[in-house]
């Protein structure tokens, strides 16, 4: 398998840095596939792959809201992983795990083992127990081609609670990145990039400027655009200039590509598909405008 970093990079210069959030909220999902019910989150959620494909180059399941259904809920994630991957999609599961010994094993298996029962690219990993805490998941990214995306500076309210207290001079968040500069170069692909990611929310430009100083090579993932507030200028403002364009991650959007306004309401799947697409596509071309250096007017 190639490195994750080289794929990832190769699909966002293709088609651009959306990854769309396949996030089935309660109460949200259309009964056109089956309301908030198992069937009706896989089937929707393979609505939304299907949809994705050819216009993203990587989708982000969120694990948390299919696993609320119990088995059958997990069954249903299966369900959207595999058809992830037979659309030729990239998968990052948004399952943030962070636990010591066995049963971080357990979990990085899970996720990223060659014949892990929810496929996965990649998956989203807390490091705030520690550095051990990792390294299970880096040995599965390394055997398997796989990557490792971990916390930094998230993009919710409350993530200044603690990511950005003092720790002597510097914000925590900033020492972890530092902490990780081994694991990232130990991950590093023969394009420059590292296959252990940084979560760095648009909420935070200035902020992710600065994990970009801190981690030249590696990737970023970034929430926070779109229904969370964030434009695409600062979803962008940690990438690099390469060339004349800015990259150096994915851009993740949720509910405004998958929850657009009056897909609702709409009338039969190829309606609410047409919504879906124009969605994605108008999430895509803004963010592809913005990352072409001289070709859009930061906000």
């Amino acid at each position: 398998m190639t490195h994750f970093a080289s794929r990832l990079i190769a699909g966002a210069r293709r088609m651009g840095p959306l990854c769309v959030g396949i996030d089935p909220h309660p109460g949200r999902v259309p009964e056109l596939f089956g309301g908030d019910t198992p069937d009706g989150l896989a089937a929707w959620g393979e609505a939304v792959v299907e949809a994705t494909s050819g216009r993203a180059c990587v989708v982000k399941p969120q694990v948390g809201l299919f696993e609320r259904h119990g088995p059958d809920g997990l069954r249903a994630l299966q369900r959207v992983c595999d058809a992830s991957k037979a659309a030729g999609l990239m998968v990052i599961t948004d399952a943030k795990r962070g636990d010591i010994g066995t049963t971080a094993k357990g979990y990085a298996a899970a996720y990223l083992s060659q014949d892990a029962p929810f496929y996965s690219d990649a998956v989203t990993v807390n490091p705030y127990m520690g550095m051990d805490t990792l390294e299970p998941f880096l040995e599965q990214a390394e055997a398997n081609g796989k990557g490792v995306v971990v916390l930094a500076r998230t993009s919710n309210p409350g993530s200044a609670d603690f990511q950005a207290k003092d720790l002597e001079g510097a914000p925590l968040y900033a020492r972890v990145v530092e902490a990780l500069a081994p694991a990232i170069e130990r991950l590093k692909g023969p394009d420059g990039w590292s296959s252990l990611m940084l979560v760095a929310g648009a909420t935070g430009p200035d902020e992710a400027r600065k994990l970009r100083a801190l981690a030249p090579d590696a990737l970023f993932l970034v929430p926070g655009y779109g229904a969370q507030g964030g434009g695409a200028a600062d979803a962008l403002a940690g990438f690099a200039d390469v060339d004349g364009r800015l990259e150096g991650g994915v851009v993740n959007a949720s509910r405004s590509v998958t929850f657009p306004d009056g897909s609702a309401a709409a009338g039969d799947k190829t309606a609410w598909r047409a919504l879906i697409e124009a969605a994605i596509d108008a999430a895509q071309a803004d963010l592809s405008a913005h990352a072409r250096l001289g070709a859009a007017t930061p906000a």
